[in-house]
């Protein structure tokens, strides 16, 4: 038996010392950007049609697909932040990976531009004549100051992102320390930044659907959640990576067991949040905090509220909580797309019952938003992958993380 353990460490050590090319065939990208501008062309077109049909539902579709891409785009931000700040070695050879769906969220400014246009189907605070608040809240949710305080997220989102993923670049090139002691510096206020930004990101769009609730978790549950699809997108690039044969020895089952401790951490931590603000609320039992619960215990919608501590902690998180299972490419990829569905049912379900009190209402423009967002997003990371090397190259802890082992 130890021959054979022996015989089976070798042949993994040989695997990892094979070479990976860290460029994309320009046969395949070109393959893959013409699908996803398929994608993108055939989610607009449809969406346009939508909106020409029902411009109300058009934008209520539309903001729940926009916030899904959006704040998968924070997470990333704020991850990839973490590992520079950490000195993390393991996730090297996926931080590019990383990076580039960071890139994704600075073009979350074109995205928002429906939103823009559409804020009196949205948020009832948008028509003054049929929203009555304190001279305080009135003055905060206004549709000017609210364009004003959007746009400004963008813009601050985008000069951190821009300034590391250049850092992240040069060093390909440079091949020095430096570049990780100017990343880190970035990142130090930037963990703040993506934060305290992202929370009122997700007061504006989401939590402002009903003006008169609040509750100061909320921010922290709904970036929470988009950590969670974070981590479930960078697993399945990396497992279709792998199927086509890309990185598929820099990427080992090592980096597969530690995404997978990531997604079961994630799934914790989201349980853990999303929990503290029902608990809270239920035992203060205040009407003017209860009343979003209670909004989604009406009609149909109260199987999807029963449902959501099954789908969204305890089928996944028991899955994943043994070791075999974080180590097996075919269940990480399971959980990742259960983990993406999920996310995108819990944002319907937050933003849905207020104009829809009676049921979930499906409808084929929630599919033409989602593809829309989502193909735009792709399209920007497919660029990103031709335009630099899909690893950091320069990193100099690049070889540690080659050789990257769990204990």
């Amino acid at each position: 038996m130890s021959q054979s353990h022996s015989t089976t460490h070798d042949s993994h050590q040989h695997d990892i010392h094979k070479v990976d090319s860290y460029q994309i065939d320009s046969s395949r990208w070109t393959a893959g950007r013409n699908v996803l501008v398929f994608v993108v062309l055939v989610g607009a077109l449809a969406s346009l049609a939508g909106y020409v049909l029902d411009p109300a539902r058009f934008f209520r579709s539309y903001l729940v697909a926009f916030s899904y891409t959006s704040f998968i785009g924070v997470a990333a931000f704020f991850f990839v932040m973490v590992q520079y700040l950490t000195g993390s070695a393991w996730s090297v050879t996926m931080r590019r990976i990383m990076e580039n769906i960071m890139s994704t969220l600075p073009f979350g400014l074109l995205l928002f531009v429906p939103i823009a246009f559409g804020l009196r189907y949205l948020y009832p605070w948008a028509n003054a004549a049929l929203f009555s608040a304190s001279p305080t809240k009135a003055s905060y949710l206004s549709p000017n100051s609210f364009l004003i305080r959007s746009v400004g997220y963008f813009l601050l989102w985008s000069i951190w992102i821009f300034a590391i993923y250049r850092q992240s670049t040069k060093q390909d090139t440079e091949r020095s320390v430096q570049q990780m002691y100017v990343a880190s510096r970035w990142s130090a206020p930037g963990l703040f930044l993506a934060v305290a930004v992202g929370t009122l990101a997700s007061f504006d769009w989401l939590m402002s659907v009903e003006p008169t609730w609040f509750s100061t978790i909320f921010g922290l549950v709904t970036i929470s959640g988009g950590g969670l699809s974070f981590f479930s997108v960078v697993t399945l690039i990396c497992l279709g990576f792998r199927r086509a044969g890309i990185l598929k020895n820099s990427i080992t089952i090592e980096h597969y067991h530690d995404l997978g401790k990531w997604l079961l951490c994630m799934t914790a931590f989201y349980t853990y949040v999303a929990f503290s603000q029902y608990f809270l609320i239920w035992y203060a039992n205040l009407p003017e905090e209860t009343q979003w619960y209670r909004h989604r215990m009406v009609g149909s919608w109260l199987i999807v509220s029963l449902a959501m501590p099954f789908l969204r902690f305890l089928i996944p998180f028991f899955l994943l909580l043994c070791r075999p299972a974080k180590r097996s490419l075919s269940m990480l990829g399971f959980i990742a797309v259960w983990s993406l569905v999920v996310e995108y049912i819990d944002l319907y379900w937050v933003v849905m019952p207020v104009y829809y009190p009676s049921g979930p209402q499906l409808h084929w423009l929630d599919l033409a938003t989602l593809a829309t967002t989502v193909g735009v997003c792709g399209l920007v990371f497919w660029m990103r992958l031709k335009q630099h090397k899909i690893v950091p190259v320069g990193d100099l802890r690049l070889e540690q993380s080659l050789h990257f082992e769990n204990a």
